[in-house]
């Protein structure tokens, strides 16, 4: 067993710098649960300070001021719908232009890239007339239809990269068995597809999830929409309801401000953290247990 080195001082300063970054990342999760619990004098009078009670009108006042019941059900539907309709089409497409190599299957993969230069806000106009004119603008199936048609251009980079590596001797076994390209792929190529299935499943859930512009553009107004358009109704030009903002937040564990790339840095954060944390105390107890070994005589010849 090959014996760990002494912690240096690189580590020490590694190990505090992990500290430091998952303390400032971790503090806004901690400031949503203590505000959760405080009315809304509490949290302008002094935010930072924990709740002396545990005040639960906010939620009381949460669903009585608003339909936020129908804003869970609307976000739910459009995240798994969106989701389920996302897993059984890009791959589809990455495999027939990653397996059927033609001068056609490279332009729609370079056609695909190429949408992912192109902002979001510079054809937001256009797209909502095109959603106008094939009848999506004003329900929930316009919303779903972009979440699908704007994960196409990323996921079929990630599936193509990801089929690279799966080797044609298993789909051949396959079609020799008898299975036809359909069956091949979701019996034989797409279980092997897991982790980038799940990475595709993280990605866009989030992205949809904490989504704000396109259902607060495309619902229809006047009614109950998604959950981060109702809670951004209780922030005003002159008054907010910070209590009940709060309270939704820590309900259904997604908070007004975070995006899906803060919620993965948090994560990949509290990994390096640990890593570092093992690693640091790991390299402390080796050094302690060689420093008991040591012989305490002099050493013969």
């Amino acid at each position: 067993m090959r014996a760990l080195k002494k912690p240096k001082a690189a580590d020490y300063l590694l190990l505090i710098l992990a500290i430091v970054l998952a303390v400032i990342f971790l503090y806004p999760v901690l400031f949503a649960l203590m505000s959760a619990f405080k009315s809304n004098g509490d949290i302008l009078k002094n935010p930072v300070a924990f709740p002396t009670s545990l005040y639960t009108q906010n939620f009381v006042d949460l669903f009585q001021m608003s339909d936020f019941s129908t804003a869970i059900v609307n976000t739910v539907i459009l995240t798994v719908v969106s989701e389920l309709l996302i897993v059984c089409i890009v791959p589809m497409a990455a495999y027939a232009i990653e397996r059927r190599k033609s001068r056609f299957t490279s332009f729609i993969y370079t056609f695909f890239l190429a949408g992912m230069m192109i902002p979001f806000h510079l054809y937001m106009f256009p797209l909502f007339k095109e959603m106008k004119i094939f009848g999506l603008f004003g329900n929930m199936l316009g919303p779903i239809v972009c979440y699908i048609s704007g994960s196409v251009a990323f996921g079929t980079l990630l599936y193509c990269s990801f089929l690279k590596g799966i080797p044609l001797d298993i789909e051949e076994a396959a079609m020799i068995d008898g299975c036809s390209p359909f069956q091949t792929f979701w019996k034989v190529t797409f279980p092997l597809l897991g982790p980038c299935t799940g990475s595709m499943v993280i990605l866009n859930g989030l992205n949809i999830w904490n989504d704000f512009l396109m259902p607060y553009l495309v619902l229809p107004s006047g009614r109950a929409k998604t959950i981060t358009v109702e809670i951004a109704s209780f922030v005003g030009q002159f008054t907010a309801r910070w209590d009940i903002v709060f309270r939704p937040s820590k309900s259904v564990s997604v908070s007004f401000r975070a995006s899906p790339a803060r919620s993965l840095d948090s994560r990949v954060l509290g990994g390096l953290c640990i890593c570092t944390m093992q690693r640091f105390f790991s390299r402390i107890s080796c050094a302690i247990l060689d420093y008991s070994n040591r012989p305490t005589g002099p050493l013969r010849k």
